[in-house]
């Protein structure tokens, strides 16, 4: 549309109002910015002028931030000569109407999409009913599914508080999903990563319109067959800010479980043949990875990487400060773009520190001893009931007696996606038992290293533009 504007119109003027609520704007001294509409969405105004006259063509692009009144008084008191407009030049692909870091844009256009390079992907699983389709614990998740099969269909909608169907879910098909082949069977229920570091349980038989509504058989089968790790990211971001959307795991996964607003993908790096014995999946397993990548990067270093360590690489470049900040603006609107160093021995850096953050990040790291914090308190009361964060102390108090020590407000703040993940954890886990404080411990332990590491990746992250391999897909 975009570029169909710039063929259409010789001028065009933007003045964007912002006060988008849903990206929790605020005016560049940290103010109040408001919407000029009792909406959510941001405000715009475009002026697009056809004259016909090539001499005098362009876009231009302005500011206006503050509190609702403020902008009234500004817009009646200005003309597009005293705005402040500023002239900005929309590239390709995108055309954007908003001024732009276009610096080195072209290289980073140059370099593989994420799903260039892993080609078998898809979003995640959606449920449509995660109230009755993710549990804690697997005797939870074989209890809720014994009982949800055994009742009528409107006793079932009415004992798990399911409401009216949708349109690719039922709980008649559900039902039936469950009892298929003499079900329920206890073996398929399965890990499913539900939130970053926090691994819950479903029943998955891999039909759509079934017992999940959306349950991406195509991707998530690879996962369920035999060894494997997935990459989790989304193709866009709605917030302002850093990107940090990135994750790993070896589970299948829900479709928000890194993203709050919008919907993550999942990147297998194997593939598992659809017939066999478990033996024979792990002999004939291919990675997930395009044709040309492997002898590209042979030809690079001399020597071919392991699957594992061109995951760990990428995992790394995601994970880069500088790369996060230096392509926020880009990160935000499609999927990453990796640059693969021409360096061999820069390569193996990088791919070491991201196998070091993977481990961390799969909680199996021996960087994870000694912890950096504590679980302390009296009594016997381990019910989480009321998640505060004490910034003097570094305590986390999950109520009155208990608490997590050692928390730095770095580490309390650190996101994962769309989600502050020391909060979150525990603020899911509301009511219930802590009955894994050591995992908590863990969580936290590898939040502080993975900043160490980040600081780490970005000692070297600069070589790694200075000489990139050249990919032509």
């Amino acid at each position: 549309m975009r570029q169909s504007l710039l063929k259409t119109f010789d001028e065009i003027y933007i003045l964007d109002l912002h006060g988008n609520s849903l990206k929790r704007e605020t005016a560049p001294d940290g103010g109040p910015d408001e919407n000029v509409f009792d909406i959510r969405q941001g405000v715009a105004i475009a002026l697009m002028v056809k004259h016909g006259d090539p001499q005098k063509r362009g876009v231009y692009h302005a500011d206006l931030y503050g509190l609702r009144q403020a902008k009234y008084d500004w817009l009646e008191s200005h003309t597009p000569e005293t705005a402040g407009y500023r002239l900005i030049t929309p590239e390709s692909p995108y055309y954007f109407f908003t001024p732009r870091l276009t610096q080195n844009l072209q290289a980073y256009l140059s370099w593989p999409r994420i799903t260039e390079i892993f080609p078998v992907n898809s979003v995640g699983i959606v449920t449509a009913r995660d109230s009755l389709t993710i549990r804690w614990t697997p005797d939870e998740m074989w209890s809720t599914v014994l009982r949800f099969s055994q009742l009528s269909e409107e006793l079932a909608r009415e004992g798990f508080q399911l409401g009216k169907d949708a349109r690719d879910w039922k709980v008649s098909l559900a039902q039936h999903d469950v009892k298929r082949d003499g079900g329920p069977h206890r073996e398929k229920i399965v890990p499913i990563l539900y939130r970053p570091f926090d691994v819950r349980y479903t029943y998955y038989t891999g039909r759509s319109r079934g017992f999940q509504c959306m349950p991406r058989p195509e991707v998530m089968r690879h996962m369920l067959a035999g060894e494997n790790l997935g990459l989790l990211l989304p193709r866009r971001v709605e917030h302002v800010g850093t990107w940090q959307h990135a994750f790993i795991t070896p589970h299948i996964t829900e479709h928000v479980a890194v993203s709050l607003k919008t919907i993550d993908y999942h990147f297998p790096l194997y593939l598992y043949p659809s017939t066999g014995s478990a033996v024979a999946f792990h002999q004939v397993r291919r990675p997930n990875l395009a044709e040309w990548l492997l002898p590209k990067l042979s030809t690079a270093y001399g020597f071919t990487p392991a699957p594992e360590e061109v995951l760990a690489y990428i995992y790394a470049v995601l994970y880069s400060p500088t790369y996060r900040q230096k392509y926020a603006q880009e990160l935000r609107t499609d999927f990453p773009r990796v640059p693969f160093t021409a360096d061999g021995d820069l390569f193996r850096q990088m791919a070491a520190l991201g196998q070091r953050l993977i481990a961390l990040h799969l909680l199996q790291s021996p960087e994870l001893n000694p912890p950096v914090a504590k679980y302390q308190g009296t009594g016997s009361n381990d019910t989480v009931e009321r998640v505060k964060y004490d910034e003097a102390t570094s305590r986390v108090y999950i109520n009155a007696d208990k608490y997590f020590e050692g928390i730095t407000p770095q580490m309390w703040a650190y996101q994962i996606g769309g989600y502050q993940v020391l909060a979150k954890y525990l603020k899911d886990r509301k009511g219930r038992r802590m009955d894994d404080p050591v995992r908590y411990i863990h969580i936290a332990t590898a939040i502080a290293r993975t900043m160490d590491l980040q600081r780490e990746i970005d000692q070297i992250y600069h070589n790694v533009e200075i000489n990139v391999v050249p990919v032509v897909i």
